[in-house]
Formats: structure tokens, C-alpha cells, sequence
């Protein structure tokens, strides 16, 4: 008797183990299945194979823009207009993949109702496999979302309030706002006429390095160069200024004198600007954008009070923030040579103290003019040097000779004359007679 309720027990603890084992798993294939208000994307494609972006804005202008056959954007409808590569690149990104919140009907009839028929915004998408995607954006939820459905998907879907606003765009958001839309990466030249002066021209001779060659050749400040094409290059139109302050620019440029022309030169070709100023405010006439726009940047007017010597290089050495590799300093009967070697600077033979000579460096490339003289009388120089630099493929050679209270410096092959105040030479003969061999290790200790 004993042994058949055994038999039973083992039964019934066997028949609960496996309903529990049962329940676990269905319980678990339970969790691994997807809620059934999951949010599922609304499109999902490559922004690479998006060709053509078709916004159609509910009672307003629509907008296109297409791929060229150089892979460019442009906008082509409601007419042609130059494009800001990087916002159209943003809106396809932002097209290409769209996830909802949640489907709020799998099955939706009354599209307005949720401000779908007529969408507020309808965006065709055309794709390089020659299909077409229609997306309708309608109105926001009560929960802040925005309903959203593609064309020909019964599905009526909510997705996030900052997708619509990513995608709703018009030409005037896309279009390239610049003034002067160059490349400053391929800017080959640059012009610049202000009124009252001789006309500046500006050349690259170099990846980084300016040179001017109108009035005549002349060493660039290469910083002041690279600052005026930057600010030209952010120099951009005005999006919401309305139709009145529109006129007003207009009738203000048309008054007022001219103060500046500048004209800048890449590898798409010219680009031209025209600069008045009435009483404090600048207005710009552009060639690559329609209408008359204030310029409201102070970083970029200032430009237009300067003078040809502000744009001139002023500094003796060329070798800027990269240390040069062999330095030469003739000062009458004392003479300084050092060259690197490794990471070690050496001077016939010895190890140099390092911080001695990174002294002497720092002084050589701070060394500038007070100056500029472009006629004069260069005596007898009582200091040589020559500095190499850019793997030996840059050589600096500069002489110094008194004139008067203060020094006058020269650089091979450049006929300006560099007025130096005699503590700035005072501060170099100290610095290169300070370059002293390395100290020598303390002896080791007796044990």
C-alpha cells in the first residue's frame, strides 16, 4: 500500500514539474515576441540611393532637389538655386530611416482626421532603383507626436514631433546661403579693393601659405589671410529678414559709397562682392545670391579699414610653430651653430641643454618688425643667421645691423627692410648666449 502512494507521488511531482518547465517556456517565448503596439519602422533606405526629394508643402510652395550627375545636390524646383550640400545631406539622412512611436491603427480609412488628406507635408522620394516612396505627415497627436503614413501602407503610425520638423523644408532652408560660396580648402586667390587704397591680390603659393603680388610682391601675413577668407566664406544671408527690411538694405546700398570689392578665385571659378557702408552698417551686393544683405559681422567688416602693411608679414623667420632643424648665429667674433639630431639637439659633436635652445628658438620666432620700410640704407650687419627648417626644405637667411638707437633686419632675396627695437635684439644675443651644452650626469654613488 505503502509503495503504491510512492508510485502515485512520483507521478503527480513528475506531471507538476513538467506543467512548471511548460509554463517557463511559454513564458519566455512569450517575452521574446515583440508587444503588440511595437514600434516598427516607417522607412527604412539607404541615403546613398536617394536621388530626388520632393516636399510638398499643404497650401504652400513645393520644393525639389535632385542628385546631379556629379553626385551633388541641387535644388531644381521652385527654381534653381545654389544648395548648402550639408542640408540636403541632413534631410535624406533624416528620410532614409524612420522609426514610429507606434502603430495607432493597422487598418486606417479616415485619413483626415489626422490631417492626412490633404497631408501636411507629402515627400516623394525617388531612389536609384528607379522605385518611389510617398511619405504624408499630418498633424500632431494629443501626446505631442505627429501621425505619419506611406503611401499605399494601410498603417496609420505616430512618430516623433523632431522627425516632422527635420523634414519639413523649404528652398529657402536648403539653399546655400553663403555670399561667397568658395572653398576655402581649393581658394586660389584673393582680391581685395578698398576704396581710398591700392587694390590687394593675394595668392596661394602653397596648401597653407599666402603670398602677396599686387601692389607688388610682397611676404603675407599668413594668419591675417587665412582669418579675412574665413570670414568671407561665413559671410551668409539672412533667412528671416522680412520684405520691408529688405527694401531698406536695398535703398541703403544704393546710397551709400563703396568701401570695398572682393573678389575671390577656387577651382568652380569667381566669385564677386560689393561692400557700402552707410553710416555704421555694411550692405553686400553678391553675385551668387540674389538681393542686398547686411553684413553683421564686426570680425569681418573690420577687414575693410585696414591697410596693405596690416596684411604683411612682419616676422624675420617663416618657420611659425614647427621647430626648425639647424640654426646658424654669426655675431660678430661669437658664432652658434646647433642642428637636431634625433630628439637631441648637438653642437659640434656635444649634446645641447635643450630648454637653452628652445629658448633661443622661441625668441627667433618671435622676432618681428615694428616697421616695415620699403626704401632705406642697410649697413654693415653685425648679426648673421640662418635657420633651416620643413625637413631642410625651408632656409631663412636674415641680417641685422644698427641704425641708430634701434636695428634694421634683412632677409635674402627680399628688398623691405625690417625695423627692429634694439630690446628685442638685446633679448636674442642673450638667448643664443645662453645655449650651453647639456649638464653632465651626477657622478654615481660609492657603495
Amino acid at each position: 500500500m505503502k509503495l503504491t502512494r510512492l508510485i502515485v507521488a512520483a507521478v503527480l511531482m513528475a506531471g507538476l514539474g513538467g506543467l512548471v518547465w511548460w509554463s517557463n517556456k511559454k513564458e519566455a517565448a512569450k517575452e521574446a515576441q515583440p508587444p503588440a503596439d511595437a514600434s516598427p519602422k516607417i522607412l527604412s533606405l539607404r541615403d546613398s540611393d536617394i536621388r530626388q526629394i520632393d516636399i510638398q508643402h499643404r497650401g504652400g510652395e513645393d520644393t525639389v532637389v535632385k542628385r546631379n550627375d556629379a553626385n551633388q545636390w541641387q535644388i531644381v524646383g521652385p527654381k534653381t538655386l545654389p544648395t548648402d550640400q550639408s542640408s540636403v545631406g541632413s534631410l535624406a539622412t533624416s528620410l532614409a530611416t524612420i522609426s514610429s512611436e507606434r502603430v495607432v491603427d493597422p487598418n486606417v480609412t479616415d485619413l483626415a482626421t489626422y490631417g492626412l488628406s490633404p497631408a501636411v507635408l507629402t515627400i516623394k522620394i525617388d531612389t536609384s532603383n528607379g522605385k518611389s516612396t510617398t511619405l504624408l505627415v499630418g498633424e500632431d497627436s494629443p501626446s505631442g507626436s505627429t501621425y505619419a503614413k506611406l503611401d499605399g501602407d494601410p498603417r496609420l503610425f505616430t512618430m516623433s514631433k523632431s522627425i516632422k520638423d527635420s523634414l519639413d523644408k523649404n528652398a529657402k532652408d536648403l539653399r546655400d546661403r553663403r555670399l561667397l560660396p568658395f572653398d576655402t580648402n581649393l581658394v586660389s586667390s584673393l582680391d581685395l579693393n578698398i576704396t581710398g587704397q591700392p587694390p590687394i591680390e593675394f595668392k596661394h603659393v602653397g596648401s597653407m601659405q599666402w603670398q602677396i603680388v599686387k601692389p607688388k610682391q610682397m611676404r603675407a601675413d599668413n594668419s591675417q589671410v587665412e582669418d579675412l577668407a574665413g570670414r568671407l566664406h561665413e559671410a551668409q544671408m539672412d533667412p528671416t529678414v522680412s520684405a520691408d527690411d529688405e527694401k531698406k538694405y536695398t535703398e541703403a546700398f544704393a546710397s551709400a559709397p563703396v568701401v570695398a570689392t572682393v573678389t575671390v578665385a577656387d577651382s568652380g571659378g569667381t566669385h564677386k562682392m560689393d561692400v557700402h557702408k552707410s553710416k555704421d552698417d555694411y550692405y553686400a551686393k553678391s553675385d551668387a545670391i540674389d538681393g542686398i544683405h547686411k553684413l553683421t559681422a564686426a570680425d569681418l567688416t573690420n577687414f575693410f579699414g585696414k591697410k596693405l602693411d596690416d596684411f604683411r608679414a612682419k616676422k624675420l623667420f617663416d618657420f611659425g610653430f614647427n621647430d626648425p632643424s639647424r640654426i646658424e648665429i654669426k655675431d660678430g667674433a661669437k658664432t652658434l651653430s646647433v642642428q637636431k639630431v634625433g630628439d637631441n639637439w648637438t653642437s659640434n659633436g656635444k649634446t645641447m641643454d635643450t630648454i637653452s635652445v628652445e629658448g633661443l628658438i622661441d625668441k627667433l620666432r618671435d622676432l618681428a618688425a615694428t616697421k616695415l620700410l620699403d626704401t632705406g640704407t642697410f649697413g654693415k650687419p653685425d648679426i648673421e643667421m640662418t635657420v633651416v627648417s620643413s625637413d631642410a626644405k625651408t632656409t631663412d637667411k636674415v641680417e641685422i645691423a644698427a641704425s641708430g638707437k634701434d636695428f634694421l633686419a634683412k632677409r635674402d632675396n627680399d628688398p623691405t627692410l625690417y625695423q627692429l627695437d634694439a630690446s628685442s635684439v638685446a633679448d636674442l644675443r642673450t638667448s643664443a648666449g645662453d645655449v650651453k651644452p647639456e649638464a653632465p650626469p651626477p657622478p654615481a654613488k660609492k657603495k
